[in-house]
């Protein structure tokens, strides 16, 4: 069974004892017990050779100096899935003619392979992290705050206390949900000026700081720890982006999804990736999500903007009668893309807070035409490549008659990519 059905699942593990002398048709027991095993598929399985023991005569053999042909017990263990576990006990059973078999469940906490994690076991958060930091005071106003992110077109910013300690993390979605903001800031930053300055009028007209907005409190990382438990984290808590401290606690970078996703395409990891054993390449199509936010070319805009608030997403795939992919429409096109007299309707509609503007454009008119795709059988390596060099955050799976049949985004890749999906 792979690293990715068995981490995390309930399991067996089996256990055979037997004695160093046994055969099985001329050959070792335990050897031919662990071909046996091999050939049935199981994950793995280990032979221990006891100091000394006794069994069913109540012989006490012992591997001292004096007596070195002695029969040793052995000790064979065999952890999997409980179907696979007891397809194997069918054929092994009637091989052990004198022994004891066990069976009881464990759970796997981790199974992995030195050649499927794609992250250097030496490389530290401090050698890849970005060091030039952009923060916040946690007594700044929000309509502040909210200049310097779209200054630097940045979504999620470190919030630093008066003695320089992070104290959590000012995201556009935490102004979205509770300080008034209409719209993220993939959209702020392609609206024109006018109506950027409406909005900063609202904010400043606001008591709020920082703190009382922000997400608190932040999970954060140190630079001397292992890049790899770093975007572990980062893939259970689904997040972007880390703030990297020191010893003593203060901000000395940050840790994106990107920096990390980097590290996968790296020569080093295409080495190991190329290493790894038969059959225990991941691909897309083994990460994909299946439920496809799709919506049909011809679809006026009143459906676009249904579609985005049934599928709780940010952006839709735009595809032909057939299925075929023919572009993306964000939820900033959605905006930005239609009549300047409209665009604050179409931002409120997204927003359920009235109705759809109308405006006569369908989706083939809002969407950007290029998709990134690619067949299931692209491996995690060259996806992580493709999605990076391209600069998109989706890719979408096609199967062989070119059918949208799966997505895959950059939270999915990473969570792949440390066994955590």
């Amino acid at each position: 069974m792979s690293p990715k059905q068995l981490t995390g699942k309930k399991a067996k593990r089996l256990t055979i004892y037997i004695g160093e002398s046994d055969r099985w048709r001329g050959k070792a027991l335990h050897a031919a017990l662990l071909e046996t095993l091999r050939t049935q598929g199981m994950a793995g399985a280990t032979v221990t050779r006891g100091l000394a023991g006794f069994g069913a005569h109540s012989v006490i053999r012992t591997a001292s100096i004096l007596t070195l042909s002695v029969d040793l017990p052995l000790v064979i263990q065999v952890i999997d899935a409980e179907e696979k576990i007891k397809a194997a006990l069918k054929v092994i059973a009637p091989m052990v003619a004198e022994g004891l078999i066990t069976l009881d469940d464990v759970e796997v906490v981790k199974y992995t392979h030195r050649y499927l994690n794609p992250l250097p076991a030496d490389k530290r958060v401090s050698d890849v992290m970005t060091r030039k930091v952009v923060t916040l005071k946690d007594t700044m106003p929000i309509a502040e705050a909210w200049e310097i992110m779209l200054k630097h077109l940045l979504k999620a910013l470190p919030v630093l206390n008066k003695n320089g300690e992070v104290v959590g993390i000012l995201t556009d979605e935490d102004l979205l949900e509770r300080a008034g903001l209409e719209q993220h800031l993939s959209i702020a930053e392609r609206l024109d000026e006018q109506t950027l300055q409406s909005e900063l009028k609202g904010l400043r007209a606001s008591p709020l700081k920082v703190a009382d907005v922000m997400t608190s409190p932040a999970i954060t990382v140190r630079g001397d720890e292992p890049l790899s438990l770093a975007a572990a984290r980062m893939a259970e808590h689904g997040i972007k982006r880390l703030p990297v401290l020191d010893e003593q606690g203060k901000l000395i970078g940050v840790l994106s999804r990107v920096d990390v996703l980097k590290q996968v395409v790296s020569e080093e990891a295409k080495k190991r990736a190329a290493k790894a054993p038969r059959g225990a390449a991941r691909t897309v199509g083994d990460i994909m999500i299946r439920e496809i936010p799709t919506i049909e070319e011809d679809a006026p805009l009143a459906d676009v903007v249904a579609r985005f608030l049934e599928a709780g997403t940010r952006r839709l795939i735009v595809v032909n009668e057939a299925g075929q992919p023919l572009g993306l429409i964000s939820d900033a096109d959605a905006v930005t893309r239609v009549q300047p007299s409209s665009q604050r309707g179409v931002l409120l509609a997204l927003r359920g807070k009235r109705a759809v503007p109308a405006e006569k454009i369908t989706a083939a008119q809002l969407m950007s035409p290029e998709v990134l795709s690619a067949p299931p059988d692209t491996s995690l390596t060259e996806a992580a490549h493709l999605m990076l060099s391209k600069k998109r955050k989706w890719m979408v799976v096609v199967g062989a008659d070119g059918k949208a049949i799966g997505l895959v985004d950059r939270q999915a890749l990473l969570k792949a990519v440390m066994h955590q999906a």
